[in-house]
């Protein structure tokens, strides 16, 4: 998996990337090094030697990604269904509230 340069450019500065395994490339590492940000990426089982990260990081994507399946439970933010995207983001922060009650 690839990310393109420019996309990575949007985004501002990073001090860290948090990403799994797919994202395990020498070309995206340097392009994060050449960036000066810390590549929080577990190295593919068939890299070799393995590339040390901070398992302590990587549990904070965990955060995020049980976050997001949580909002995906709403069906209404899994499939879209807002073509504004004003809308979406209502329907977004009302989920959220819903899941912050429960």
């Amino acid at each position: 998996m690839t990310v393109p340069p420019d996309l990575l450019g949007l985004a501002g500065p990073l001090g860290r990337l948090i990403a799994d395994k797919a994202y395990d490339t020498n070309a995206f590492r340097q392009l994060l090094a050449e960036q000066d940000t810390d590549a929080v990426i577990p190295s593919s089982a068939r890299r070799k030697p393995q590339t040390p990260h901070s398992a302590i990081a990587y549990r904070q994507r965990n955060l995020i990604e049980r976050m997001f399946g949580r909002l995906k439970d709403f069906r209404r933010v899994a499939t879209r269904y807002d073509k504004l995207a004003s809308n979406f983001l209502a329907t977004v922060i009302i989920a959220a509230t819903v899941l912050g009650w429960i």
